[in-house]
């Protein structure tokens, strides 16, 4: 395989891995507005480690979810999935660096440097398929609420 496809793959995987580890802390997954009178708007907002609070007078009051064993099912669902989607992006980023042409490490086995490549991607792909089913999970159990 062309070096520059490599690193360019590579990129791309470390990309998408960043991007789940900014999305994991983001604190507006769900979003209500409760509107009372013009002095008394709230905004809810919540993610799956806490949930937050804030008014029109700009108090903002967050507490965490105090028990992983009393949440919903769908948010125990949506961390495991999101934790599985970090962890497969570190293995497939390991396996990847290990695996690409331009490494040193295995340089004597070129069949084990290939196979090593093509289980990072598909850790990539796996993690990039966890993210998703966690955003579609999440998002199907509020729309149903």
């Amino acid at each position: 395989m062309d070096p520059i496809v490599e690193v360019v793959a590579l990129f791309l995987g470390f990309l998408g891995w960043v991007m789940v580890g900014v999305a994991l802390p983001n604190r507006y997954w769900k979003v209500s507005t409760v509107d009372g009178s013009v002095i008394t708007t709230s905004t809810i907002y919540e993610n799956l480690w806490m949930s937050c609070a804030t008014d029109s007078t700009g108090v903002h009051n967050c507490r965490e979810f105090p028990s992983l064993l009393a949440l919903s099912g769908y948010i125990q669902a949506s961390r495991a999935l999101m934790i599985t989607s970090i962890v497969l992006g570190a293995l497939g980023l390991v396996a990847t660096l290990i695996g690409m042409q331009c490494s040193k490490a295995a340089e004597d086995n070129q069949a084990l440097k290939g196979r090593l490549a093509g289980a990072g991607g598909a850790c990539f792909l796996l993690q990039g398929e966890r993210r998703r089913t966690c955003a579609h999970t999440h998002t199907d159990t509020h729309t149903l609420l």
